[in-house]
């Protein structure tokens, strides 16, 4: 997929203004992937949906989601990672080569048939694996927007405005 369409999928998806409840969504987590998914058929993403990472951890922490990390490993260990998620590599490398690989790794760590929320660095990445594995026939797999470190802010830094580590989401660093 082209990076200016990636870009068009997450830029495109509204947020909610307030996540849904629980300990953090109050039981309301089947109400996030349904609003999702009916964004997703808006915009006709080629995945389930786009979900806030608050939303995200709320799945997560219930059991409702399994978070799996599509960065890097080097990004894991220098930047942070989400305590207790899986991670299969979208891209590896310097030169970020897509791994060939992404889909039989993906299924060997998580059955088709659960819900997958994927992490990145910004949501355009996991944008990319999501649609793979929906093609690769997983049935619920879900973008965080945002990713783990944000977009970019005017200085072209992130971390300032949005993303995991700046809704103060658990992490850890190694």
């Amino acid at each position: 997929m082209p990076s200016a369409l990636i870009d068009r999928h997450v830029q495109a998806v509204p947020l909610p203004t307030a996540p849904a409840k629980s300990a953090a969504t109050g039981g309301n987590e089947l109400a996030i992937l349904a609003s999702a998914r009916q964004r997703a058929e808006q915009i006709q993403l080629p995945y389930a949906g786009s979900i806030a990472p608050a939303e995200a951890w709320a799945l997560f922490a219930q059991g409702e989601a399994r978070l799996v990390d599509v960065r890097s490993a080097e990004e894991l260990k220098f930047v942070g990672r989400v305590p207790d998620s899986l991670h299969v590599a979208w891209m590896s490398g310097i030169s970020l080569s897509r791994n060939p690989r992404f889909t039989k790794e993906l299924e060997s760590k998580v059955s088709k048939d659960e819900v997958i929320v994927l992490l990145c660095r910004s949501g355009k990445r996991s944008a990319a694996a999501a649609e793979a594995a929906t093609k690769a026939g997983f049935l619920h797999v879900f973008n965080i927007l945002e990713g783990f470190e944000g977009d970019l802010d005017e200085q072209q830094r992130r971390g300032a405005f949005n993303g995991w580590r700046y809704a103060a989401l658990p992490w850890v660093q190694d």
